[in-house]
């Protein structure tokens, strides 16, 4: 004879047979899964850019956003491998920010699309220096000098 306790667990614990496995398929596009991978490399720190190659650069100067530039996804049933094409800011450590891409990249796939990373691949592509800002305190004006344009002025300040 069955106890109260058991009758509980019984009733608050879901019958197996009355969930469906199946109700329907789901497919996630390639594209969805570039676009959450770059998504997900655009918020990690000392990334620059992505490199996309020609394609990505005409989106660009068409005044679109590729979100899926620079990233290439391979799936294979519900697993899908992954590789990034970046560049990174000049200063930051190259193989931490390959770590980072690559924890920030699995997570955001798996938990948005359900599908398994077997492996990140992470392919630096070049370095970009960031334009120097500088302040002038007598007339608060703010004046920007990207030297990597101007390499006669490497070294100099405005």
């Amino acid at each position: 004879m069955m106890d109260e306790e058991d009758l509980g667990k019984k009733s608050n614990s879901p019958e197996k047979e009355n969930i469906p496995d199946e109700v329907g398929s789901v497919k996630v596009a390639d594209e969805v899964l570039s676009i959450v991978a770059g998504l997900a490399v655009a918020e990690v720190p000392g990334v620059a850019g992505m490199s996309g190659g020609l394609v990505g650069g005409i989106t660009e100067m068409l005044g679109k956003q590729n979100f899926s530039k620079g990233v290439k996804v391979v799936p294979t049933g519900k697993t899908v491998a992954v590789e990034i094409y970046v560049i990174v800011k000049y200063g930051y450590n190259i193989p931490d920010v390959a770590i980072a891409i690559q924890e920030k990249v699995k997570v955001a796939v798996e938990n948005m699309t359900g599908f398994d990373v077997t492996a990140v691949d992470v392919h630096v592509e070049g370095i970009r220096r960031q334009a120097e800002v500088n302040i002038c305190e007598s007339d608060d004006e703010v004046t920007s000098t990207d030297t990597s344009k101007y390499p006669e002025m490497e070294g100099t300040k405005p």
